[in-house]
């Protein structure tokens, strides 16, 4: 079991991460009808990507006000912390906190913050987050979200990127967004290489000049882009288990992680969206132990790995205290 090994997350979709008994319970308190988004053991039901997106979003429309988000963002942190994360990078959408309604934003972003602040003072784990636009509502909210991230960044607010359905548009359409965001002194990812093909991590790496790729598996099919990941220290937030649930991959032996670390490709792990895909960043990294033989050696270098590639320099700070506290320092 790896449960005790201090662990870095840089790819968890806050909305993503609340468990289904949260969300069936402030539906309750509404009087919101969730029905058909559940399964019979109570899980998230869905049946392939992009009703996953639709389930999702269903899910969160039960989170209404920021008092909403900050519990939400309690819950989820205290898992997290129950998984030994020390360091976490969530994505925050102002589209789904406050309309991508400046004001509004800032709103929804104090209460997160405040939360995040109790969690770190009560479980000594650290939250930081990157605004995120959603790639299938278009590129002219994007550059409303982006404006959001611009007047909110500083040095709880570290990132901006982009999720959603990787068929909708092209990477160049969000250009401005990104560029706003760069401007404004975020740190840039974007999700690709997921469903879109080895052509997707290529087309965001030209056109949003991002230093980490969403997943980016798909790479793998284009050796000489995996050299590019490699030569150029572009950072692949990997979520294993998320590719397996979804079908991305049939089983974790097939998942490429493994082969992206031999050629030399900066790999990190995390669970995306946990409760929908049954996992957990122990989970995560019991299945690679399991699949991989990796030992407590190579999960120690993969946290630091990790910290080093978050957007904040708390992260390193937070990883190896953690480490000296539980004597991991091999």
């Amino acid at each position: 079991m790896t449960s005790d090994l201090p662990k870095v997350e840089l790819h968890l979709h806050l909305e993503g991460a609340a468990p289904p008994a949260f969300v069936r319970g402030l539906a309750k308190e509404k009087s919101i009808d969730l029905s058909g988004i559940f399964a019979g053991d109570g899980s998230y039901s869905y049946s392939d990507f992009w009703n996953f997106l639709q389930v999702y979003e269903a899910a969160t429309s039960v989170l209404e006000t920021p008092e909403d988000y900050a519990r939400l963002t309690r819950v989820v942190l205290a898992e997290s912390a129950a998984a030994g994360v020390v360091y976490s990078e969530t994505f925050l959408s102002p589209d789904f906190c406050g309309g991508r309604d400046v004001a509004a934003w800032g709103e929804y972003l104090a209460a997160i913050r405040e939360a995040a602040d109790e969690a770190e003072r009560d479980d000594g784990i650290v939250l930081r987050g990157i605004v995120t636009c959603i790639r299938h509502f278009g590129p002219e909210k994007a550059k409303e979200t982006a404006i959001c991230a611009a007047e909110t960044a500083g040095d709880w607010l570290v990132g901006f990127g982009i999720a959603g359905d990787e068929t909708a548009g092209a990477p160049k359409d969000f250009a401005w967004a990104f560029d706003a965001a760069r401007e404004a002194g975020l740190r840039l990812t974007a999700h690709a290489g997921e469903w879109g093909g080895p052509h997707s991590v290529r087309d965001a790496l030209d056109a949003l000049r991002v230093e980490r790729i969403g997943h980016g598996v798909r790479a793998i099919e284009d050796l000489a882009l995996v050299d590019r990941l490699a030569e150029d220290g572009v950072v692949l937030e990997v979520c294993p288990g998320s590719n397996v649930a979804l079908g991305v991959y049939p089983d974790w032996a097939s998942h490429p992680i493994e082969r992206f670390r031999e050629r030399g490709v900066t790999v990190t792990v995390s669970t995306d969206d946990p409760p929908f895909f049954h996992t957990t960043m122990t989970n995560e990294y019991d299945r690679l132990a399991d699949a991989f033989g990796w030992d407590e050696a190579v999960f120690v270098d993969l946290a630091r790995t990790s910290a080093g590639a978050a957007f904040s320099p708390r992260a390193v700070e937070v990883l190896e205290a953690a480490l000296a506290e539980r004597g991991r320092l091999t």
